[in-house]
Order: C-alpha cells, then sequence, then structure tokens
C-alpha cells in the first residue's frame, strides 16, 4: 500500500512538473531595430571644424572626401563655409549608426594633415585610431632644441619618418610640434616609442636597431 501511494505521489508531481514546462511562455523574438528607429527617429548630426590650413586642401580633395562618405558608408555630408566646418548626418538609408561616427574619424584625420588615401583606411577598417601628442608633452624644449628636436623626427629629407611609417605600419604626420600617428593600437604604441626617443635625444641609428628588433618581435608573435 505504501509503495503504491509513493507511486501515485511520483506520477502527481511527474505531471504538476510537465505541465510547469508546458506553461513556460515562449521567448520573445524582437526584430533588430533600424538605424532610423533609433534614438527615436532623430537624425543625428556630427560636425568637424576646419582649420585654416587645411581650407585649400580640403577644396582640393573635396570629391574624393565626399564619393566615399555620400555613396558607400550613405551618410550626408556639406560644408558650412559660413560656420567653416564639415557636417555630416545620418539619411534614411544609412545602413549602420556607426558609418556616423566612422566618416566623422575620417574627416577630422584630412583636418590633421593625413592624406585622403591614407584618412580612408579608417572607413573600411575598425581596428584603426589616431593618437596624437605634442613634443611638450614628451621633454619640455625651446629655441633651437626644439628645432633640433623636429628634425631628428623627420630625418634627412623625411627620411627617418618614413623608416618609422614603413616598419610599424602607421602614418605620421609632424605639424610643427604637434605629432599624430594613424594605426592600430600595437602599432601606434611602438611608433610612438621610437618618436619619443628620438625626441629625448637618441642617435636615429640606436632608434632603428630598437625598432628592428620590436618589429620582429611582432611579426613573429601575429
Amino acid at each position: 500500500m505504501a509503495s503504491g501511494d509513493q507511486e501515485a505521489g511520483a506520477s502527481t508531481s511527474m505531471d504538476v512538473e510537465s505541465s510547469g514546462a508546458e506553461a513556460a511562455p515562449a521567448r520573445p523574438l524582437f526584430p533588430a531595430l533600424k538605424p532610423q528607429e533609433m534614438f527615436d527617429g532623430k537624425v543625428q548630426f556630427r560636425k568637424v571644424p576646419v582649420p585654416p590650413h587645411r581650407f585649400s586642401p580640403l577644396k582640393r580633395c573635396w570629391m574624393e572626401i565626399y564619393t566615399p562618405v555620400y555613396d558607400q558608408m550613405k551618410i550626408d555630408i556639406r560644408m558650412n563655409l559660413k560656420a567653416r566646418r564639415v557636417e555630416l548626418k545620418t539619411r534614411k538609408d544609412t545602413p549602420d549608426l556607426s558609418n556616423l561616427q566612422k566618416c566623422a574619424d575620417f574627416v577630422h584625420a584630412f583636418m590633421l594633415g593625413f592624406d585622403v588615401v591614407d584618412a580612408l583606411a579608417l572607413l573600411r577598417l575598425d581596428d584603426l585610431f589616431v593618437d596624437s601628442f605634442e613634443i611638450k608633452d614628451v621633454k619640455m624644449l625651446r629655441g633651437e632644441h626644439l628645432s633640433r628636436a623636429i628634425g631628428r623626427l623627420s630625418g634627412k629629407g623625411g627620411k627617418t619618418k618614413f623608416a618609422i611609417e614603413n616598419s610599424t605600419r602607421t602614418r605620421i604626420v609632424i605639424a610643427d610640434t604637434k605629432i599624430h600617428i594613424l594605426g592600430s593600437f600595437i602599432n601606434i604604441k611602438v611608433a610612438r616609442d621610437s618618436l619619443c626617443s628620438l625626441i629625448l635625444g637618441s642617435p636615429a641609428g640606436k632608434v632603428y636597431s630598437k625598432l628592428r628588433a620590436v618589429t620582429a618581435r611582432l611579426a613573429e608573435r601575429y
């Protein structure tokens, strides 16, 4: 009798569990939000100021900047002559909202002095960044000491700068005392270390040998 009661109790508990499992609500499936549905359907803007010395290059290269932004990334772009800035905004057919920030970074890189061809990589690759610093951030230099440091960074005919760019797969712009580096995170770090060594007074030959060792180590790792 006891075993019969136990079996009956077990069967009722199984029934309760099975009915509970059946009663569980189905997992909801929501379709992905379209870009125009985010932010309550409001249009998103970005504004990039144009420095005075980049106004002429911008006019000269406008179509090279406009075509990939408007046709490929589906972002509206215009030049505000009164405010002297480039304005970007999303469209109804913009496939991804991140395209707006990518285009803003692309235009900003051009304003810093990078070529359009180099800056275009920011639109096509996700792991590229622009890092900027000043010579005075590394060492306080004045007068001829500052001029010599800038000369060491460039080298004769830009030889040192090109050597660092090619070995680290980055692009470097030296604009007076400001230095801008375009590349991946690890490559920017290697290039910045080499430039800092040159600013601190290391001879170019010593920097080259250290750079060769570091790039060879990176090549083995990746």
